[in-house]
């Protein structure tokens, strides 16, 4: 397959796939109702799929599959497979737990799908890698938005409509990886299990400083998404004459984020990854804090343009730093770093998601989302501590 087409169809394979993250999320009012929930099972859903997805990448950084086999057929396998798993929701009979037991394996699956994906992009393209993977989180984006899009359209077809859906677009990609994406021409593969690899990558310093500031993005990112329909529901309950399409808005503020990944993947290549990631974090950091003060403003239009901002800047880093740790490890075992990054990365997830949880259930104050300010802070700490070693460096040259 020619060379120009690659990353076109890993993008499309990767928004296919990740259809399935959210896909509960989208119907979550259809699962309250039809299966008798309380409202706090969005917060459950969610983490459940964080938990798997957790949970699938420690696996596959344990027996570091992403190296030692083809990652296209990964990627096939685990599309297929979450796939189903996504699918046996719409099953009568489920109960919380056995939902929260589809979406843990679901999102075990996925584990084969993000950071895979980011694999083969990886052998594919060494240079402008930031600039690929800009366009191949801006698929997630996309990807994680589209059930809300697909939600808004329930009223002419059934929430077991969008499962169906998302499953059969996770299958469709899977199969367009495997058919049409062989193995890139940078795969080093690994020939056996290497049980020191978390060890090992963590002793480069410019690797630790990248993932950390990885970490302290994901503390905001998916407590950030998660909670935009809470937000903008809350916001219209306080203005009783402002009105607008929650699950419309749910998408464009979460799916404009691919766009932000797209854009800060080509300003990457003139200001520099680390530097346009800084800024990006940085923005995405004060509007944790000035949040409540947003609240307060009684114009939709101004609230609305403040979530769109905040949409774009709390994506835009992650695939600069994502660049940032595939640059500083291994290529032998390139893909197990990318996945031993997401597997933490995506355990502090869970951590903000169910605080923030936690916080509504007592209070009904909308200062609570500040407190994501604090892993953009210590997120901005670690990019900025890598800064001053390189420029240390470079004077000293």
């Amino acid at each position: 397959m020619r060379s120009k087409l690659i990353l076109p169809v890993i993008i499309i394979s990767q928004f296919c796939c990740t259809s399935l993250w959210f896909a509960s999320n989208g119907v979550i009012t259809d699962l309250v109702i039809n299966y008798n929930l309380q409202h706090s099972a969005l917060g459950h859903l969610t983490s459940a799929v964080q938990a798997g997805f957790i949970f699938g990448t420690l696996s596959f950084a344990v027996f570091t599959i992403a190296d030692r086999f083809s990652p296209s057929k990964v990627f096939f396998v685990c599309s297929g497979i979450g796939a189903i798993f996504n699918l046996g929701i719409i099953f009568e009979g489920n109960t919380l737990t056995s939902l929260v037991f589809l979406r843990f394996l679901t999102g075990f699956f996925l584990a084969g799908i993000y950071p895979i994906g980011m694999k083969i992009a990886a052998d594919y393209f060494k240079k402008g890698l930031g600039k690929s993977l800009g366009f191949l989180v801006g698929a997630l984006v996309i990807g994680t938005a589209f059930p809300h899009l697909l939600k808004n359209i329930t009223e002419t077809i059934s929430w077991k409509s969008v499962l169906i859906t998302t499953s059969l677009f996770a299958l469709f990609g899977g199969v367009l990886m495997l058919t049409l994406v062989p193995d890139g021409p940078f795969r080093k593969p690994g020939k056996k299990i290497n049980l020191l690899a978390f060890s090992q990558v963590f002793r480069n310093p410019e690797f630790r400083s990248s993932a950390f500031g990885y970490f302290g993005h994901m503390w905001e990112l998916y407590a950030f998404w998660t909670f935009v329909p809470i937000i903008l529901t809350n916001y219209k309950a306080k203005y009783a004459q402002i009105d607008f399409n929650i699950s419309i808005w749910s998408f464009i503020i979460i799916a404009v984020g691919g766009l932000a990944c797209i854009i800060a993947g080509y300003l990457s290549q003139k200001l520099g990854t680390k530097r346009t990631a800084f800024l990006s974090l940085l923005f995405s950091c004060g509007c944790c804090l000035i949040s409540p003060f947003m609240f307060s403003i009684e114009s939709d239009l101004i609230f609305l343009s403040f979530l769109l901002f905040w949409g774009m800047v709390v994506i835009a880093d992650s695939p600069l730093l994502s660049t940032l740790v595939a640059q500083n490890a291994p290529n032998e075992i390139r893909g197990t770093a990318l996945t031993i990054v997401n597997c933490i990365g995506f355990s502090i997830t869970i951590i903000s998601i169910q605080l923030i949880s936690k916080m509504q259930a007592i209070t009904e104050v909308n200062n609570i989302y500040m407190i994501l300010a604090l892993g953009p802070i210590l997120g901005l700490i670690a990019i900025r501590q890598k800064n001053k070693k390189t420029q240390n460096k470079t004077e000293a040259l």
